[in-house]
């Protein structure tokens, strides 16, 4: 599987993406799992409960030249105006959590802030950005202004990042409900060493043929 954004550039990784083609492929064949091939590797794919599908997004990548970064620092703090966190799953993030309700921020302020942090030269690829707000151990709010693409309503890898940078700085425990403006999905990261998992629904939407 390979993804494009809207303005043309390749995404090294889409959990949403992963999800939809894996619900699909699993339901063509008649299987329970199976594996996708991606620009950043292998994910493991399965049927869940109640018909949704779960992602093994694989390890966070969290040194500073892995993500990558433009200069050595502390990923756990970047920085930036606001603290940020940095988190790749195959692609960056930059998750900031904020005072507040994060849908007080509105379109504008993601789109400006969004758009300010993507293009930041700390990111020399650029970078997906999160807005978080912690509601309790196990659920946190966010909005996403994705690399490439802009507000969107969902963002699985940036589900997955906020997850992380969430549990590093000790304000949720290992599995919790991230509620994005498309709905929810269950990320769980059970230990450092371990992959994330990815479990949300499947909408089907619409079918068509493309000439390539």
């Amino acid at each position: 599987m390979r993804i494009y954004n809207p303005d043309g550039s390749e995404a090294e990784a889409c959990g949403n993406a992963t999800r939809c083609v894996a619900d699909l492929l699993m339901r063509e064949d008649d299987v329970d799992q199976l594996v996708i091939e991606t620009v950043v590797g292998a994910l493991n794919c399965s049927r869940a409960e109640d018909g949704q599908v779960t992602v093994q997004m694989g390890e966070p990548k969290l040194q500073w030249d892995e993500i990558p970064l433009s200069e050595k620092c502390d990923t756990l703090h970047l920085p930036l105006d606001g603290d940020p966190v940095a988190v790749s799953m195959g692609n960056p993030h930059c998750v900031f959590f904020v005072d507040g309700s994060v849908d007080d921020m509105g379109d504008d302020g993601v789109e400006k802030q969004g758009k300010r942090f993507e293009t930041d030269p700390l990111f020399p690829n650029r970078t997906n950005v999160e807005f978080v707000e912690a509601l309790s151990p196990n659920h946190v709010r966010m909005r996403v202004w994705e690399r490439g693409a802009g507000i969107t309503q969902a963002c699985g890898s940036g589900a997955c990042a906020v997850a992380v940078a969430a549990i590093r700085r000790g304000l949720t425990r290992r599995k919790v409900t991230v509620t994005l403006d498309g709905g929810d999905l269950i990320i769980e990261w059970p230990s450092d060493d371990a992959q994330v998992a990815m479990t949300g629904p499947v909408s089907y939407v619409f079918d068509g043929t493309i000439n390539v």
